[in-house]
Formats: structure tokens, C-alpha cells, sequence
């Protein structure tokens, strides 16, 4: 088995996984607070200690690249690079959405749902067998509740036929899935633009 450290910064948790062969150990923080800046560090260190681990024996690394918080998320891939080529080793991103189908055991189509704050949400389709289906859209909960599929998350979210996830398990077995080809590139997953630049936007068209 490999060793790995995987950190998901991506929304108002943050979550910390370190596997050392058959040593695995999860460190979570429900709310953050935002504040994943100060608290990322001390957590890694924390859970590789837990299973007596150090980066320099770790395999691969592997951050969670959104979509949420534009911030958060750029804290955690910044992290990852940052170790992946200290130590010339492999670093690998899984998407909030497919770190949470991979969890998904369903015998029909279903969508995983990602609070986008003002009732709105970043959602992405997947078919029963677990592949994505289509592209990633950024829907009103209107929209959302009308296509009338089953919805899985991570939040505390009032949706019909939504079902919640455990997202430090599900973190757990992305970062494994990585160890197989399945874990994609660094590059932050944007489903719409930062509100400052889509107001900026707004403001050069007045003008």
C-alpha cells in the first residue's frame, strides 16, 4: 500500500488524511471558519504524526480543487505543489464532485450538489455507474430541484431526494482512487467567476 497526505480546503471544513501502509488516520474540522491558512499546517503535521509518517516518505500528495471557496481551494493546491516539488513526487487534484460520486452507490442517474450560497449551486451529473454526465453548471435551486434526480452532498441542504455524505470518508477513498490513474490535475475547478470579477465585469459595462 502507499504512503499519502491528501487535504481538502475546499469549503468551510478541512480535512486532513494521512496513510502510512495500513495506517490511516482522518483529522476533521467541521467549520474552519475560513481560516484554513492558519489551521492547514498544524493539522497536516498533527495527522502525519498520528500514523508516524513524514512527507518526505509520503508516494503522492493530493488536494481537493473545488469547486467552493476560491480561496481555500487555492491554499490547499498551493500546499500540495509546494510539497510535490520539494520532494519530487507525484501530486494529483480530485474535484469536490467526483471526491463525493466516488461514494455514491446508486442504481440510477444522480447529481451531486455543492452550495453556491443565495440558493444557488454548483452541480454536476453523473449516470448510475458512477461516470459524469456533462459538465458542470452553476443552477438556482429551481432549476436544480426540477430535474428531479437524486442529489448527493455534503452539506445540510433542504433538497428533495438529497441524501448527505460524510465528506472526510469520502476524502479518504478519492485519495486512494489516485493510486490507481483516476486523480486529475492542480488546476482549480471554477464552475462561474469570483463575485469581485463578475461585479467588475458589471462595472465596465456601465461605463
Amino acid at each position: 500500500m502507499s504512503n499519502f497526505l491528501a487535504v481538502d480546503t475546499s469549503s468551510r471544513h478541512l480535512t486532513v488524511v494521512a496513510q502510512k501502509g495500513s495506517k490511516k488516520k482522518v483529522n476533521y474540522i467541521a467549520d474552519c471558519a475560513m481560516n484554513h491558512s492558519v489551521a492547514l499546517m498544524d493539522e497536516i503535521v498533527r495527522t502525519l504524526n498520528d500514523v508516524g509518517l513524514t512527507v518526505a516518505e509520503c508516494d503522492y500528495f493530493v488536494a481537493v480543487t473545488g469547486p467552493g471557496s476560491f480561496t481555500g481551494i487555492r491554499i490547499g493546491i498551493s500546499c500540495v505543489k509546494g510539497y510535490a516539488v520539494a520532494l519530487g513526487k507525484s501530486a494529483y487534484g480530485v474535484t469536490t464532485f467526483d471526491m463525493l460520486s466516488y461514494n455514491v452507490n446508486s442504481d440510477c442517474d444522480y447529481l451531486i450538489a455543492v452550495d453556491a450560497g443565495r440558493g444557488n449551486y454548483y452541480v454536476c451529473a453523473y449516470s448510475a455507474d458512477g461516470n459524469k454526465d456533462g459538465e458542470a453548471a452553476f443552477l438556482s435551486e429551481e432549476k436544480l430541484n426540477s430535474l428531479g434526480r437524486p442529489v448527493y452532498g455534503f452539506e445540510e441542504l433542504s433538497l428533495p431526494l438529497y441524501t448527505r455524505l460524510k465528506v472526510e470518508n469520502c476524502l479518504c477513498v478519492a485519495a486512494e482512487k489516485c493510486q490507481s490513474g483516476e486523480g486529475g490535475g492542480l488546476s482549480a475547478l471554477y464552475v462561474k467567476k469570483p463575485q469581485a470579477e463578475e461585479e467588475r465585469e458589471a462595472r465596465l459595462k456601465r461605463v
